[in-house]
């Protein structure tokens, strides 16, 4: 099991953990969330390393400027305040964020799945990647969540290993309220 700041070190130009600064009601729901201040001391923070949120590939490499900022996106077109919303004071808030294909840079998931069906070793060595980085985690029978159909199906590989679930993703078009929903229906079922 490797310590936060390995974790970071190894994996933080990809994955993330599911803490932003929390959502005030009366501001508008973006504000913060690029914010990564949180994560300059890492022994403050309540992490979850048993609960795993995957995305399927990393849509701006290009907007990431330091360790932890995938899934804490700094311009405002994006759509990853719903997770926060949808986590915030309940069991995913702390989950390790991360993407089930790496370093393939690409906003559209169907142009993801046609490079991963044209090149099936790729996906065989995401999986694999991933597996690892779950090891190095040190997670015990860990609960993953998949946002999105074509995440989901890429994980239902590895459903024989783990408890794999799926919700929407968050920038189809899905309100902040349903999304949580999700989240909530899966916690009643762990």
């Amino acid at each position: 099991m490797l310590s936060i700041q390995e974790i970071k070190d190894k994996y933080g130009h990809m994955a993330s953990f599911a803490i932003w600064q929390k959502i005030d009601t009366t501001k508008k729901p973006k504000i913060g969330m690029g914010d990564i201040s949180h994560f300059e001391n890492m022994d403050n923070l309540n992490i979850n390393r048993n609960i795993i949120l995957v995305g399927l590939n990393l849509s701006g490499k290009g907007s990431i400027d330091s360790p932890f900022q995938n899934f804490h996106p700094i311009y405002s077109t994006a759509h990853d305040y719903k997770t926060r919303y949808a986590v915030q004071d309940t069991i995913f808030w702390g989950a390790y964020m991360t993407d089930i294909i790496k370093d393939y840079e690409e906003v559209m998931s169907g142009k993801v799945m046609k490079y991963l069906n044209a090149n099936p070793d790729i996906k065989k060595e995401n999986i694999k990647s991933f597996e690892k980085e779950i090891e190095d985690l040190g997670s015990k029978n860990p609960v993953i969540i998949a946002f999105g159909n074509d995440c989901f199906k890429i994980l239902s590989e590895l459903k024989n290993k783990y408890r794999i679930f799926k919700v929407p993703h968050y920038s189809s078009n899905i309100s902040k309220e349903k999304l949580r929903d999700a989240f909530n229906e899966i916690s009643k079922l762990l």
